[in-house]
């Protein structure tokens, strides 16, 4: 009996998948590619719904900061909320254009996540099996160039950075807001769940891998200021470094969610429990 040998391309076979390895790998991938979906799906929808993105004292992730509100959109933000004031009247107002604050802010921590060392893992696996796994074979692909063509904007991510930082400081003062309704400090279920939320973007973004480079990459010995308050910033943005993947995930699930929560009380459907 004769046993066929397929071709292998550094120690796996090399069509489509091919491996050697035993473990379940693709359980990863596909998990990643039914949450990106859903989650593209779900922001996609919210994105252009332009209305019930508020419900007092709570603003949805989504559409903070508001820089314009159209005051008659149902479950908009009250004008005291609106950076610039109403909705301009230059705005064409179209199908794919509608009158949403999102619109005009969205693309910002979106480029931060869509350019983010550890998603391009995870999306380069799950989208378009490039490659599929570690040890597992991309099949017979063109030469990969890396990010130094078509993706060469990948490499905004460093700048995108810098408006993520302000994402943190925004949101967190969403989250304070959250305790007040009507000038009068309490606590509700949205209170907890925009903090939280605001908490794991700081987590997710403190984190990143630029951020870590930005306080100490460019330093060849960190050991030797080890009382410095640049090491001090290192080994805390070092920590969250190390567990930037769990932050990710739960940062996106817990952002999408959010906006959910705050839709469906701005629409009457839960109600949300508070002491005010």
């Amino acid at each position: 009996m004769t046993t066929r040998h397929l071709p292998t391309l550094g120690g796996h076979p090399q069509e489509l998948g091919g491996t050697l390895r035993t473990d379940n790998w693709w359980v990863g991938p596909l998990i990643t590619l039914v949450v990106l979906t859903a989650f593209s799906a779900y922001a996609t929808w919210a994105l252009f719904q332009g209305s019930h993105y508020y419900a007092a004292p709570y603003l949805s992730p989504f559409y903070s900061p508001v820089l314009f509100t159209k005051l008659d959109a149902p479950g908009a933000a009250p004008l005291e909320h609106a950076w610039f004031g109403e909705w301009p009247t230059w705005w064409p107002e179209t199908p794919l254009l509608p009158a949403s604050p999102a619109l005009l802010i969205l693309i910002f921590p979106l480029l931060f996540r869509f350019t983010c060392y550890y998603y391009r893992k995870a999306y380069y696996r799950a989208f378009t099996a490039s490659p599929p796994g570690c040890a597992v074979s991309p099949g017979n692909r063109p030469r990969y160039h890396g990010e130094t063509r078509f993706l060469l904007f990948q490499n905004l991510h460093r700048y995108a950075l810098y408006i993520a930082l302000l994402y943190v400081v925004i949101l967190s003062y969403d989250a304070v807001l959250a305790y007040f309704k009507d000038g009068k400090f309490g606590i509700g279920v949205g209170s907890i769940i925009l903090t939280v939320n605001a908490a794991l973007i700081a987590s997710y973004t403190f984190g990143c891998h630029s951020l870590r480079h930005l306080v100490g990459g460019r330093h060849d010995c960190m050991s030797c200021g080890q009382n410095t308050l640049r090491y001090g910033a290192w080994k805390r943005a070092s920590w969250f470094n190390g567990r930037h993947m769990q932050f990710a995930w739960a940062s996106l699930v817990w952002v999408g969610l959010t906006d959910a929560y705050v839709r469906l009380v701005s629409m009457g459907v839960i109600h949300d429990f508070n002491t005010w």
